[in-house]
């Protein structure tokens, strides 16, 4: 599998005429290896040359990791804590002798620290952005990363279910999250969670991005709860609005737009539709109920490895939609003051049309109260 990917990766290498691609610790470096380093002091970076085999520079301490577990050959270049990776990136730079070569380099991820490293160990590199690369790479997933994805979303929801029980009136968002996290871990979430839960009661569900506060559940709140799970790498990312006893009208009539605009994007979502469309499908439910000018965010984000990835969602993105395409689908309604809704779905974009990976009920259900 990861022999495959390096292959398409040189494939599109050549297409865009890169020489040399780098990889710093994290998704895309596991992608392509199958072996996982955390982004610390100590920088990783993984050279994938377009001809001849790739080169890692690592600290010795994880050096291990690559005798056991490379899927294919890899040169290695480790350096101590006492010596610094300087020389080892100058020895790399020997072994792949590119002068002047096209870097594509993890423009989002990369810090300043490996930049400054490439540009002194390598002749004149010219260094430019790989995120359309890595895209083209990972936007589809195959059957197997969809499995997983599937996985990580039963974790979400497993765990979503057995915390309902324990939410009640004069909880905290803290606490509500707190019981969520602890669930997520049980139900056998990998322990990096993709991030950590939202939970917006009151008028806080009126940040699309709340932070969770001590604020106490009220009787009449509506309560969005934004949190996810993660397998082998693979990450869900869901949310659920949910009432506490009864609430009023107009925030009932909020969260049926909600609903009707993410079913909506759903039957907008097939192969050869663009992610615009799928946008603009959600929107106009919104629209036309009269909360347009509360809908501030795009439909949906890409979702695989990492809980926000390609393709974007937005309404200017003409990218025509493939199948094994995955994203979320996730319209929103936020009024100052009032509260807010939110119904996150994961999809993949299959043959015909789209598939929910997430399958949790999408009618208001009053919890706690």
């Amino acid at each position: 599998m990861h022999l495959n990917r390096l292959h398409r990766l040189h494939a599109a290498m050549r297409r865009a005429g890169c020489d040399c691609v780098v990889a710093i610790a994290g998704p895309n470096l596991y992608y392509l290896t199958g072996l996982s380093f955390h982004l610390s002091e100590r920088p990783t970076v993984g050279f994938f040359p377009a001809n001849g085999d790739p080169v890692l520079v690592l600290g010795a301490l994880e050096a291990s990791k690559v005798a056991g577990g490379a899927p294919y050959p890899i040169r290695t270049h480790a350096y101590t804590d006492a010596d610094g990776p300087v020389a080892a990136f100058r020895e790399a730079a020997q072994i792949l002798s590119l002068n002047r070569a096209r870097f594509g380099v993890e423009t989002r991820r990369m810090r300043v620290m490996e930049l400054r490293l490439i540009e002194e160990a390598f002749a004149q590199p010219r260094v430019e952005a790989a995120e359309g690369l890595f895209a083209e790479l990972r936007m589809t997933k195959d059957e197997q990363e969809i499995r997983l994805m599937r996985e990580a979303v039963d974790i979400a929801e497993r765990a979503l279910l057995a915390t309902l029980p324990q939410i009640k009136v004069g909880l905290t968002e803290r606490e509500v999250a707190t019981e969520l996290l602890l669930q997520t871990l049980r139900a056998g979430s990998d322990a990096e969670l993709p991030f950590a839960p939202i939970i917006a009661s009151g008028p806080n569900g009126a940040l699309p991005h709340a932070s969770i506060t001590d604020r106490r559940l009220q009787r009449g709140d509506l309560v969005t709860i934004d949190w996810g799970a993660t397998r082998h790498g693979y990450v869900a990312d869901l949310t659920r609005t949910f009432a506490i006893g009864e609430v009023d009208d107009e925030l009932k009539r909020i969260y049926e737009l909600v609903k009707r605009a993410n079913a909506a994007a759903k039957a907008a979502t097939r192969p050869g539709a663009s992610a615009a469309e799928v946008d603009a499908a959600a929107r106009k439910v919104i629209a036309d109920g009269g909360y347009g000018q509360y809908f501030v965010h795009r439909v949906g984000h890409g979702l695989g490895l990492e809980g926000h990835e390609d393709p974007s969602m937005h309404g200017r993105n003409e990218l025509s939609l493939t199948a094994g395409i995955t994203f979320t689908i996730e319209p929103g309604i936020y009024v100052p003051g009032k509260g807010g809704v939110r119904i996150e779905d994961d999809v993949v974009v299959t043959a015909d049309g789209c598939e929910s990976l997430s399958t949790l009920p999408r009618d208001l259900q009053s919890i706690g109260g």
